[in-house]
């Protein structure tokens, strides 16, 4: 998802200290993950809609195996539903529920083992949910021309509003979608588009089925009326809906996405994981995209930056807005974040891939400025928000509060951090073990850690205890004196941030600093460690110049340097 834009050197005692006290308090970290009893395998979909009541007729199959002996009851998410029956299937019995505010609970026939699939077919209908299932009523008026659309919205746990499910993304189950539309709509589902069946009673039933596991939130539909423009990257079919009228907005907005592909493939080593991917248009969305598998949707308002006459600022947001969507394949859809807590394993990194494409496709110049906004914007937001929290967050909630300046932006930035820390050959090739080892599955920030760790054979655990499981960013003062007589130049560096619970007192801070003198330049290396540290240089003579991180390795910080004096 993509917020609207309009909206290795020797450790001192003292970082040894550090590191002891800020891995005691991470050792009480809570456990986020959601306890399961069952593992879904497949879910079954089959919707249709009464648009003027803003009501959803739903008919929804759940396979799942139990995770342990003598299984007799299921709890599934489900708010606003009003079952007309539920069933065991093939078999058509009927089960004893009962539902509560946000549960269906089923008790089964009989107590089954974990070699069983039991299968349990609901038939309900939810009538103008809360969330999850988007109303969108025609606009013919004030020279607008927009056809009515409905479409659905799942991240973080609306998904439940309209099928039941293990709305979390720590179960991953295939799907199987049918939508009842009348004749004359699109309808763009998740994976493999089957022939549709034509009904008697002037309706048609779109078939798509996702043959490979992918969690809950990701599942999605649009449905209104659309012209589907066709590209091509290798065998994979790219499909781009806009609105009729509306084609030429296709290629300004979605032409790049075969180049963004093939990047993608070649830093991570891994192919394209699916077997199409499509990309929508709708209106009244509440972010900028969502990157629902295989069929990303965008908000229009959004796409039609690319030809609003607002030039490269315009054009530059729409690519950064389809990169990220895109890159969501492997970051967040081929391997997703186990629990909420952990999102900026999918947004961090779907943040720097918007960069990692600028340099593949215009230069360093380009991926550094993106890379220094972020951070510019994540230093602004840590000093005026009330809700500040490390990347692993802590105070998560599965509502739009997850989708902050923290998680995308300083998360985009961290990823930067860890790949001039590691190297960059070292960093792709974690990247590749890291997607290779988790394919289909899910990831913890442990999981990041690990592969880096053994791609680069650096101890990285100071770098994930400050900067993914701390919060704030380092705010430099640098004073300077020169002692001609040992021609020596001696820097006083001071970590200036205000100390509370969740920001570290002194960062580690494994930086470059450039000297100038006598129209030379001398780089030094310096590993900061504490609040305040003592660096002596031997120089030709009086220097005239002086830079910490010329090359903003570690962007994510202040730095003042005071002149020097006479």
């Amino acid at each position: 998802m993509k917020i609207n834009n309009s909206r290795g050197l020797a450790f001192t005692a003292a970082a040894i200290l550090f590191l002891n006290l800020v891995g005691l308090a991470q050792s009480a970290r809570p456990n986020f993950d959601r306890p399961r009893t069952y593992d879904v395998q497949n879910y079954v979909i089959r919707v249709s809609f009464d648009p003027a009541a803003k009501k959803v007729f739903g008919d929804t199959t759940v396979e799942l195996k139990p995770l342990a002996a003598a299984f007799r009851e299921v709890a599934l998410d489900a708010v606003g539903m009003e079952f007309q029956s539920v069933k065991l299937d093939p078999a058509g019995t009927e089960l004893k529920y009962r539902s509560t505010s946000d549960k269906v609970i089923v008790t089964l026939d009989k107590t089954y083992a974990p070699n069983d699939t039991i299968a349990i077919r609901f038939k309900y209908t939810t009538t103008q949910p809360q969330k999850g299932v988007y109303f969108v009523q025609e606009l013919k008026e004030q020279g607008a021309n927009f056809d009515a659309q409905i479409w659905s919205q799942g991240e973080a746990e609306e998904n439940r509003y309209w099928f039941p499910s293990f709305d979390f993304p720590s179960d991953k189950a295939t799907s199987e979608e049918f939508f009842t539309v009348p004749k004359g709509q699109t309808v763009i589902g998740n994976g493999e588009q089957l022939p549709d069946v034509e009904n008697p009673d002037g309706t048609y039933t779109a078939h798509y089925k996702m043959s490979v596991p992918y969690s809950t939130y990701l599942t999605s539909f649009v449905i209104g009326k659309y012209v589907r423009i066709d590209d091509k990257y290798g065998d994979i079919p790219l499909g781009f809906y806009v609105y009729p009228g509306k084609e030429a907005i296709a290629p300004l907005a979605f032409s790049n996405t075969k180049k963004m592909m093939q990047a993608y493939e070649e830093l991570t080593g891994i192919k394209f994981p699916y077997n199409k991917y499509d990309q929508t248009i709708v209106r009244n969305f509440q972010f900028g995209g969502m990157e629902n598998i295989t069929a990303t949707t965008h908000a229009d308002s959004e796409v039609f930056m690319s030809a609003g006459g607002l030039g490269p600022f315009g054009t530059a947001a729409v690519e950064d807005l389809v990169s990220h969507e895109l890159s969501h394949s492997w970051f967040g859809d081929l391997v997703t974040c186990k629990n909420w807590s952990e999102l900026w394993l999918n947004e961090g990194f779907a943040t720097f891939m918007e960069a990692a494409w600028r340099e593949k496709a215009y230069g360093r110049d380009s991926y550094i400025r993106k890379v220094r906004s972020d951070a510019a914007q994540a230093m602004s937001d840590d000093a005026v928000n009330k809700r500040r929290h490390a990347l692993y967050n802590i105070i998560a909630k599965p509502d739009d509060s997850l989708f902050d300046t923290t998680t995308y932006q300083k998360g985009g930035t961290v990823v930067h951090m860890l790949r001039e820390q590691v190297g960059n050959e070292n960093f792709w090739k974690a990247i590749n073990a890291y997607l290779n080892a988790h394919k289909f599955d899910n990831v913890t920030s442990a999981d990041l850690e690990k592969a880096m760790e053994e791609a680069s054979g650096q101890d990285l655990k100071w770098f994930f205890e400050q900067w993914v499981y701390s919060a704030g960013y380092p705010e430099l003062s640098v004073t300077q004196a020169y002692l001609p007589a040992s021609k020596t130049l001696r820097i006083t560096v001071t970590q200036n941030q205000k100390l509370d619970k969740i920001t570290p007192a002194a960062f580690r801070l494994p930086l470059e600093v450039e000297i100038s003198s006598n129209d030379k330049k001398l780089l030094e290396k310096i590993d900061l460690t504490k609040r305040v540290e003592v660096f002596n240089f031997k120089i030709d003579g009086r220097p005239t110049g002086l830079k910490l991180d010329p090359q903003e390795k570690i962007v994510l910080k202040t730095v003042k340097i005071a002149p020097l004096g006479p």
